[in-house]
């Protein structure tokens, strides 16, 4: 009974997972370059008459992306953990870090739209001035993409993709486009970072493709089937460490005398 119950448990967190991998790529994908298209693309968006709607609806589809992008490591974590703590807790660590960055490029946009709706009819000097500090705040957004949804999925595709490999719990095929992916995303990001590439090229489409090829496998596998029986069952459990949620873990043994023996 305990055990179907725990096969249960782990099958929701599988569910979960997959369900908030598709939000990240749903999410992200129509704010970064449909609804944020005016902002970015229209250097004057600042004293213009800017389509503020539609750039609100896409910091609404980030901040989802943003929360989903957490879930997915701390919903994983009680299961990968079982694997490598250090590095589910490195996953975990470096999500948060991605979704961080994406509130800050959020937050920069919106303060845009701010301005723009606040000092709207600004002329001369103070309209130059506003359009300066709208190209800032547009520049930072774009630095945050490269260092949040441009940099660390490579980072989370070697950690989640090694405890996955190590353990099983999906084909392998599946977290091995994550261990290819991973370095070259890096790899782009980097060479972005030096002035070596456009964030927007060929090269970097090459990059990203493993990588979102890994997370949509994953998201669907873990949908449609969920974790690999045989591998939880091969995953250690402590009994008081309660990693599976909505299971009775088993009280320890007292001796007759009472006491329980301490160990050496």
């Amino acid at each position: 009974m305990a055990t179907n119950r725990k096969m249960s448990s782990i099958r929701k967190i599988a569910l979960v997972t997959g369900v908030l991998y598709l939000i990240t790529i749903i999410a992200s994908i129509p704010a970064q370059f449909v609804l944020y298209g005016p902002v970015l693309n229209n250097p004057d968006y600042i004293v213009s008459s800017g389509a503020d709607t539609q750039v609100l609806w896409g910091g609404f589809f980030e901040v989802i992306t943003a929360l989903a992008c957490i879930g997915t490591a701390v919903v994983l974590f009680p299961v990968v953990k079982r694997q490598n703590e250090a590095a589910a807790l490195g996953f975990v660590t470096a999500r948060v870090f991605e979704a961080a960055l994406i509130v800050v490029g959020i937050v920069s946009l919106l303060t845009v739209v701010t301005l723009r709706q606040d000092l709207a009819g600004a002329a001369g000097a103070h309209a130059a001035s506003l359009v300066t500090t709208g190209n800032a705040l547009v520049a930072i957004h774009d630095w945050t993409f490269l260092l949040g949804p441009g940099v660390m999925p490579g980072v989370n595709a070697l950690l989640l993709g090694y405890l996955m490999y190590r353990s099983g719990l999906v084909p392998r095929v599946i977290p091995v486009m994550g261990l290819i992916g991973g370095p070259l995303i890096l790899a782009a990001g980097t060479a972005t970072l030096l002035g070596l590439n456009e964030q927007v090229s060929v090269w970097s489409v090459i990059a990203t493709a493993p990588i979102f090829a890994w997370e949509l496998s994953l998201g669907i596998w873990l949908i449609v089937k969920g974790f690999n029986p045989a591998a939880v069952a091969s995953l250690s459990t402590r009994p008081d460490d309660g990693v599976w949620t909505g299971v009775e873990q088993p009280a320890a043994v007292v001796p007759s005398n009472g006491h329980i023996a301490s160990k050496v």
